[in-house]
């Protein structure tokens, strides 16, 4: 136990709750759209059952059906906060939107028939059911229930004209069937007026807003358009894509047309958008949407498959000049609204999956002024080829939540681009998008080219990122073995003269990999700095080997006859590359830190790691895993040479020269000479280029390109194929002792390992100011902390009072300011160091260790381990961080297994275990990740982002933060039908469905047929789920609402009800008085 450094407080277990809070990004594997042209918002089912819904950016929500059959129809309530779902399982599920979280209220089961097709007029309560038999069922959707027996046939689709026609006072039932016919019913007098055949399936019918025309899609690739009451053929038949023969035979048939929408306009023809269609002869031809508007043909080419479209029309009314004004288009990996010309630019959160995610990391509780400095950079980006209109989808309102501070998200994608998205409370909004591979040459060969879509497999993808919101520091290492270290600024910078740093550490005897036996160091001697070993008089470019030259897996794409600009945001600062030895291709990045106080770049892999100062542009150390441990190795290695490994499956790039006097091969090459360290360096400039060769040393093996799992964020995943190597799995920069037993606070570097070794490099850095820019950093080793079972995953410290104790760092400050053109000396802020430099034996500090197995507390400086923790014995962890919540701090663990755990600090006791998430997916591993104040993330598919919570504040706060998905709106009013119209019959006549469909007049349906299921989203469901305060207080704020909304229309009908009376009043009046003098004969 401890004594006397016992923290004041622990976090309790009363302190943690588990909550799903926010799904953001593009639906995976979306299958059906419904668009409420009233309330403006999108609904969006998928094949997995998931529905989400979309408001104005920050309202969303993500709803999941509990069969998890995929859902093939949406229909909307329009203005009244419904949805109505069918599913592929032959259910029918009725959604509450007027809650924040909606819920089911009532569902439908059919048990002898298959759904194909629903549809819901407008303002009515009557839902229509296509059936695989033929049949259509209409359903009370206030009670869910049957009604009215069904007419027959083999039913695709539907749809139905609301009032009434032109020429008679009765409604009409349009009805496709798959086999070609389509019958007008009437639904008065239950029966089909005419019937109407077609040679062709039928894939989709739509009416003309007079009801005196419609128009099928066939799958020949045909569109017919039919009078109501035409000689039993279509009065017109186009065949939008086909080729006209010259001889007048028949035009070719074309790819089915799946859906077609017939829109009117007043001022203009009508619009034809269709989808499908395409000629036979268009192999490899992308998806396309045709618009077809009067004369003219657009045909837009889409990036994936069209899945469904609708047209989006100023009126809700079908009876009336629809007037589109855009198409959304729902792709199976995009949403586009079309504006009838360009494209309207997305607001929403839909292009996270723009190209796959390799690895995400989330920061909360981020600086005041980080949001507005990467949203200011991120405006200037150049967004071309939108439309100016606002984006449609804009219903909802924002939650009232009181969460407000700055949470950041940030992706690395596989062709290495870098996004920051804005993840303040549940919103998430794009701020900032970076291309790494910009920085490279872009040329590849023509296998490569001919590939249209971008894999993980990528050569620029990004592997690992480590950031440092306060210096704004971003370090990015990619699958290549490239690292790119990247500076914040708000000016525009051009580079001029390019600097190359080319560093070789040379194995010797036998652990050398060309096998020759001249030199006499079987390792290399671990250097305070590179600078201390003089480069030749000329490097070498001859080689025993010719065909093993030292080359880069990526080439650097900027030559000193281009010279780009680099505008304001992130510049790249410093490239490093790993290269080729003797044919073997460098190792995968497998762990990254970045220290802004120290301008400290670590990176290590299976081979050892290496140290880069990005401000001298030098590496300060390049170690193997065993050089580490010195003579005081704890496992026995067998020596083994490297064994060859296959080129990486995205290729080396081709290389852009410098100049002509030699090629990059050549410029890649090591020198020849007997000095273990060479570097080569060029006028210095702001952009520097390091490329850093690492030998594998001994008893390491390179890690195989075919493990899937040597693609995870953390080396920890390679425990399910785990070998005999050790490789460098985390590192951790602090102020702490070094050593046993000392008495003063030094910046120091803790190194985990993959066989559970924690070691100390000691760092003796020099002073601040124009030394800083001359001296070398030093860094020597200070021997092994603690040994945990399992791959080391997290590394922290706690201070005396058990309290979190950040890493020193750096404020942000501007790097490019200029003056007349010319540079000025950057000044650097005095580092921030937590601790004071000298304190005495008794103000210990605290080494939190956490690997796949187990965690550990050790109390500094005497080294002795307080605490020990098994977390699990027949799983290991994904991932494991350290975050400060508001109560304290504590270490939240992801375990393989699907339970989410975590343990307070330093006692680690258990504070919460649940199991959560079972690891099904190598995408979870990657991505997961957890942050301060209670918040996670992982990508729980290809396109989304899932956020999680831990903590009570939110979890009491969400349902605050959470949007209003249906708001009040008045109802537009309906079309003017004329005078003339109403006057001799023309007009359309209400009719009450009541007297058709209810069970006065029609009877009840058989039960045997449908199964009713009362769903937990009613009243009484809502009331027995919500509990304690933060429902109750929801409760009777929702009721206060309501009874202000009726108390409100109340006051207005009965104002409405005065006034008329006044008016009777005054009218009667009026008249008594000019028919008082009358006599009767007079009238």
């Amino acid at each position: 136990p401890l004594t006397k450094a016992t923290p004041r407080c622990e976090m309790q277990m009363q302190t943690m709750f588990f909550f799903m809070t926010v799904r953001h990004g593009f639906p995976y594997q979306p299958s059906a759209m419904a668009f409420d042209p009233v309330q403006k918002i999108l609904a969006i089912g998928t094949q997995r059952g998931a529905l989400r819904i979309f408001g104005r950016p920050g309202v969303e929500c993500y709803c999941q059906h509990e069969s998890g059959a995929a859902v093939i129809q949406l229909q909307f309530l329009i203005n009244e906060g419904a949805l109505v779902s069918a599913l592929a399982d032959d259910t029918v599920h009725l959604w509450n939107l007027r809650q924040k979280r909606p819920a089911v209220l009532h569902s439908l089961k059919f048990n002898r028939e298959r759904i194909t097709f629903c549809h819901l007029p407008f303002q009515s309560k009557w839902l229509y059911i296509g059936t695989e038999r033929g049949n259509v069922h209409i359903v009370n959707v206030e009670s869910f229930t049957l009604s009215v027996p069904p007419p027959p046939h083999d039913t695709l689709h539907l749809q139905s004209y609301l009032t009434a026609l032109p020429v008679a006072p009765s409604v009409q039932l349009i009805i496709g069937y798959e086999s070609g016919i389509v019958a007008l019913w009437d639904l008065k007098s239950k029966k089909a007026e005419y019937r109407y055949t077609y040679d062709e399936a039928i894939h989709s019918v739509a009416w003309h807003h007079e009801g005196k025309q419609f128009i099928c899609s066939h799958s020949d690739g045909t569109l017919t358009i039919w009078n109501m009451r035409g000689q039993g053929k279509p009065i017109q038949t186009i065949t939008p894509h086909g080729k006209q023969p010259k001889d007048g035979k028949k035009t070719e048939p074309c790819k089915p047309i799946l859906k077609v929408e017939y829109k009117t306009t007043r001022n203009g023809e009508p619009f034809i958008i269709l989808s499908g269609g395409l000629s036979f002869d268009t192999v490899g031809r992308l998806p396309c949407l045709t618009v077809m508007h009067g004369k003219s043909t657009a045909v837009l080419e889409m990036d994936y498959p069209i899945v469904d479209f609708l047209t989006l029309c100023e009126t809700p009314y079908p009876n009336d000049f629809q007037e589109p004004y855009a198409v959304v288009v729902l792709l199976e990996k995009d949403l586009v609204v079309i504006d009838l010309l360009p494209h309207i630019r997305k607001p929403l959160p839909l292009t996270i999956h723009e190209s796959p995610v390799t690895c995400c990391e989330y920061f909360a509780d981020c600086p005041a002024d980080l949001i507005p400095a990467l949203y200011s950079a991120g405006s200037r980006q150049k967004r071309q080829g939108y439309s100016k209109r606002e984006w449609p989808i804009s219903g909802g309102n924002w939650g009232q939540g009181t969460q407000s501070y700055p949470e950041i998200i940030i992706t690395g994608h596989a062709d290495g681009t870098v996004k920051f998205w804005d993840a303040s409370a549940i919103m998430l909004q794009v701020l900032y998008k970076l291309k790494t591979a910009k920085v490279f040459d872009r040329n590849r060969s023509k296998e490569e080219k001919g590939s249209t879509d971008v894999s993980d497999e990528d050569p620029f993808a990004i592997q690992i990122l480590a950031w440092c919101p306060e210096s704004r520091m971003l370090c990015v290492a990619g699958v290549s073995a490239n690292l790119l270290i990247y500076r914040f600024s708000k000016l525009e910078v051009t580079t001029e003269v390019l600097l190359e740093v080319r560093m070789q550490c040379e194995l010797n005897d036998s652990d050398s990999p060309d096998g020759g036996g001249e030199q006499t160091s079987g390792h290399p001697t671990p250097r305070a700095s590179p600078q201390t070993s003089g480069p030749p008089s000329h490097p070498s470019t001859s080689s025993n080997n010719s065909d093993s030259g030292n080359i880069p897996c990526l080439k650097y794409g900027c030559t000193r006859t281009h010279t780009p600009n680099r505008s304001p945001g992130y510049q790249v600062d410093l490239v490093v590359q790993l290269v080729w030895v003797s044919g073997e291709p460098p190792q995968q990045i497998t762990s990254l830190a970045l220290n802004s106080s120290y301008s400290l770049v670590v990176f290590g892999n299976s081979n050892g790691l290496a140290v880069v100062d990005y401000i001298q542009k030098t590496v300060v150390l390049n170690l193997g895993t065993v050089e580490l441990y010195g003579c005081n190795d704890p496992y026995q290695r067998q020596l083994r040479s490297p064994r060859k490994s296959r080129q990486p499956s995205g290729g080396i790039l081709r290389a852009v020269t410098d100049s002509g006097s030699a090629t990059s091969e050549d410029r890649c090459k090591s020198p020849t000479s007997g000095s273990a360290l060479w570097v080569g360096a060029l006028p210095v400039c702001l952009l520097s280029t390091v490329l850093l060769s690492v030998y594998p040393p001994r008893g390491a093996n390179p890690l195989d390109r075919d493990n899937s799992f040597s693609r995870s964020r953390s080396s920890s995943v390679t425990s399910i194929d785990k070998e005999g190597k050790e490789a460098i799995s985390s590192f951790h920069f602090c102020e702490t002792y070094a050593r046993k037993g000392d008495s003063v606070l030094t910046p120091c570097l803790y190194v985990g390992t993959s066989l559970g070794t924690v070691l100390c490099l000691a760092i003796t850095m020099p002073p601040a100011g124009e030394q800083r820019q001359l001296q070398p950093v030093v860094i020597s080793p200070a021997g092994m902390l603690v040994r945990l079972k399992g791959s080391v995953m997290r590394m922290s410290f706690l201070d005396a009072t058990g309290s979190h104790a950040p890493p020193a760092y750096e404020s942000w400050y501007e790097p490019n300011v200029t003056t007349d053109g010319e540079e000025r000396v950057r000044k650097r802020r005095p580092v921030s160091v937590s601790p004071s430099t000298s304190q005495d034996l008794s103000e210990n500090q605290y080494s939190v260790v956490c690997s796949e197995k187990q965690a550990k507390v050790v109390s500094l400086p005497s080294q002795t381990c307080i605490y020990k923790h098994s977390i699990t014995e027949s799983s290991f962890i994904l991932r494991a961080d350290m975050v400060q919540m508001s109560q304290g701090a504590c270490l939240a663990c992801f375990c393989a297994n699907g339970h989410i755990m975590t343990l307070s600090l330093p006692g680690l006791r258990p504070l919460m275990d649940v199991n959560y998430l079972p690891l099904t997916d190598m995408r979870i591993a990657r991505t997961f990740c957890f942050t301060n104040l209670g918040q996670a993330m992982y990508m729980c598919s290809p396109t989304e982002i899932q956020r999680i919570t831990y903590s009570q504040e939110v979890c009491e706060n969400l349902q605050e933060m959470l949007g209003e998905l249906f708001t009040p709106v008045e109802t537009p009013e309906a079309p003017n039908r004329g005078f003339f119209k109403g006057l001799f019959g023309g007009g359309a006549q209400s009719l009450d469905r009541e007297e058709l469909f209810g069970e006065v007049a029609a009877g009840k349906a058989s039960r045997s047929l449908a199964q009713h299921i009362p769903g937990p989203g009613g009243m009484e469901g809502m009331k027995g789920a919500a509990s304690g305060v933060v429902g109750e207080l929801a409760r009777a704020r929702i009721a206060l609402d309501e009874r202000g909304q009726k108390l409100g229309e109340l006051e207005d009908r009965t104002a409405a009800m005065m006034s008329s009376a006044d008016n009777f009043s005054k009218h009667a009046h009026e008249m008594m008085l000019k028919c008082k003098d009358k006599k009767w004969y007079q009238f």
